[in-house]
């Protein structure tokens, strides 16, 4: 619960159609079962105290009164556990039958949701049975109490302001309009759906993406718990398709044609977050009163077990890696073309250093003089060798230039370095920070110079990454005339070229990329040490692969730091101890808040991923912003 995790269940219970007493047990044990694994929504199926294919014994008084009886043990039995629990079942009201989800919690019934769209056509015939639920809730009597009956009943938790729970029902989110919509944007993050969704060829795949997809459009979590082995296949088979999702994401599903309980973590905070940012999503006023009641639970800590990429920016799959990693290639040359056609220019000029960023950089404008007809010839690569430079990516450069087929130029800035350090009487035995600069400086300035001689535009080269460390030199490397990495952090770069050359048909071509893949990350401003690059980056600012995850839930998610940690430490157990992880992450809020004023002039860019730094577009932030509420937290972990 701390941090908004919410551990839900969905469950789907051995069953005996008719068999009320059997059925009651069985859910009992289920919901001790759940809860004992700290579940504090457990939802289970359609109709399962009574099973959903009694078919004309819904008509049978025994039946409904034994159903009415085992909801009331089932709330008893909830006494003293710290969980929402709903369970359906056929409820009589003023005379006719209901097909309704039933709210348990602390030993009581809080609500009655009813089932709205009643399928009546191919297998089904509920409308035999059943009546379609009123549209506004009103008040029922149920065991001596008044509790709300009806559809969008709002089950709002006093410990956690934004977890809101609310109930359908099987066909209700097959509809076009689903009352959860309107549950959702009356401020429901959790949807619970008990249902008895029947098994035919091809359907598993369609209730996948259709829960899928209704967690996307609701920006919520969606627990959906169906009917299983148990249910009479006098006609249908049900294969207790159980599905746990949160805005998209399939967090757990369950095994097909088995009985039992998935269980995942809902990140409540995150959507609460999502909403507020996302200005389509506006919580609407109806002409009625949503029906709304309190319940409360225990504010522990939420044991993780969702799965959690140490790599969020990057596809979990190698599918889904080729298709992205191809259209970012795509997305960053698009942006370039439309730039150079704007300008009517016929010439680039990038600097290009045997690293991985500018090898990407260089691989795009290729891509874009494709697409445009010009000749690479008309791409002038510069490599600009200095005191840092070693024979590796200096061979590296002048290789991958050539095998694109550019117009090479090797400029060794040694010279112009070491004068303009001693026009302004600096020590060449002190390599600080202006020994650093000044060579990315005199770099920038002679690419800058070159596309003033051809007419050409210099491309830029530093990555989303780098610049949310601020890792550039102000008026150096910070600046080009449009930047096609702007928008890819560095942990995806890899995958980008790995992908290029897996593809690539040039042997020589493709070693070459092979090899700077497997380089270390490094400005190669420091002297090498027996040959071998002496400054590795991520020895100075930290492993890129943990800044990119916590720039990930910082700003795709507006995750506070101690959030961000603990998410850390899970993801990355094994890999790195809690001290690192603090260590870094430390550094990162730093670096983060006092580097902004060089993301406030940066250069134009292409968007790619779902997150950008630009000042124009998706991240503003004043550039004397103080990071102190940030650290504050930070140093109280």
């Amino acid at each position: 619960m701390k941090q908004g995790f919410v551990k839900v269940a969905a469950v789907t219970p051995d069953m005996r159609v008719a068999d009320v007493e059997y059925n009651t047990q069985e859910i009992c044990h289920m919901i001790d079962k759940a809860s004992c694994q700290g579940a504090k929504v457990i939802v289970f199926p359609e109709l399962c105290i009574t099973g959903y294919t009694c078919g004309d014994l819904f008509f049978q008084e025994a039946l409904l009164n034994s159903a009415e009886e085992a909801l009331k043990n089932i709330a008893l039995f909830t006494k003293g556990k710290d969980a929402l629990v709903f369970v359906g079942l056929p409820f009589v009201h003023v005379g006719k039958l209901y097909n309704v989800a039933a709210a348990v919690h602390g030993g009581e019934v809080l609500g009655l949701t009813t089932k709205t769209f009643l399928p009546n056509y191919d297998e089904f015939s509920e409308m035999r049975y059943f009546q379609p639920g009123p549209t506004t809730a009103d008040l029922v009597e149920f065991d001596g109490k008044k509790v709300p009956f009806g559809p969008q009943i709002l089950f709002e938790c006093r410990e956690i302001k934004d977890l809101v729970v609310a109930a359908e029902i099987c066909e209700d989110v097959w509809a076009p309009v689903t009352p959860s919509v309107q549950a959702a944007i009356q401020g429901a993050t959790i949807i619970a759906n008990c249902s008895a969704s029947d098994e035919t060829i091809g359907k598993e795949s369609y209730r996948r993406d259709l829960i899928k997809g209704q967690s996307v459009k609701l920006i919520s979590g969606y627990v959906y718990a169906s009917a299983g082995y148990g249910e009479s296949t006098t006609d249908l088979v049900f294969s207790g398709h159980n599905i746990i999702a949160e805005k998209g994401t399939i967090l757990a599903e369950s095994e097909r044609f088995r009985n039992g309980i998935i269980y995942s973590e809902i990140d409540i905070k995150r959507l609460a977050w999502e909403r507020r940012r996302n200005t389509t999503f506006q919580m609407s006023h109806f002409p009625y009163e949503t029906a709304r009641v309190k319940f409360s639970l225990k504010m522990d800590d939420t044991r993780l077990t969702r799965k959690l990429s140490q790599t969020p920016f990057v596809p979990n799959t190698e599918e889904e890696r080729r298709m992205q990693c191809g259209e970012t290639l795509m997305i960053q040359a698009m942006g370039l073309k439309k730039r150079l056609d704007h300008t009517n220019c016929r010439s680039a000029v990038i600097g290009i250093s045997g690293g991985l960023d500018s090898t990407l950089a260089l691989l795009v404008t290729a891509k874009a003089f494709d697409l445009l007809g010009i000749d690479r010839k008309n791409i002038q690569t510069v490599t600009m060798p200095c005191f840092g430079t070693t024979g590796r990516t200096y061979r590296n450069a002048r290789l991958l230039a050539e095998k694109i087929g550019t117009t090479f130029r090797d400029i060794n800035i040694k010279n112009a370095v070491e004068m303009h350090l001693k026009d302004i009487g600096h020590d060449m035995d002190n390599h600080d920070i202006t020994y650093e600069n000044a060579q990315a400086r005199e770099r920038t300035q002679i690419l800058m110079d070159i596309a003033n001689q051809s007419g050409g535009m210099v491309i830029g080269t530093g990555d989303m990454s780098e610049l949310a460390l601020g890792w550039a030199t102000y008026n150096g490397d910070h600046m080009s005339m449009y930047g096609v990495n702007a928008s890819v952090p560095k942990t995806f770069i890899k995958h980008v070229v790995r992908v290029y050359a897996e593809n690539c048909d040039e042997p020589e071509l493709k070693e070459v990329l092979f090899d700077i893949l497997a380089t270390p990350v490094s400005p190669e401003l420091l002297p090498p040490k027996d040959g071998e690059i002496a400054q590795k980056t991520e020895d100075l600012v930290g492993p890129y692969e943990l800044h990119d995850f916590y720039l990930y839930y910082m700003l795709r998610y507006g995750y506070e730091p101690g959030k961000i940690y603990r998410l850390a430490k899970y993801a990355f157990e094994g890999d790195y101890d809690k001290k690192e992880i603090l260590k870094w992450l430390k550094k990162f809020y730093y670096r983060f808040f006092s580097q902004q004023f060089k993301r406030s002039c940066m250069p134009d860019g292409p968007r790619v991923t779902g997150i950008a730094l630009s000042p124009r577009g998706d991240f503003r932030m004043p550039s004397d912003a103080c990071v102190a509420v940030w650290m504050k937290e930070l140093e109280q972990l």
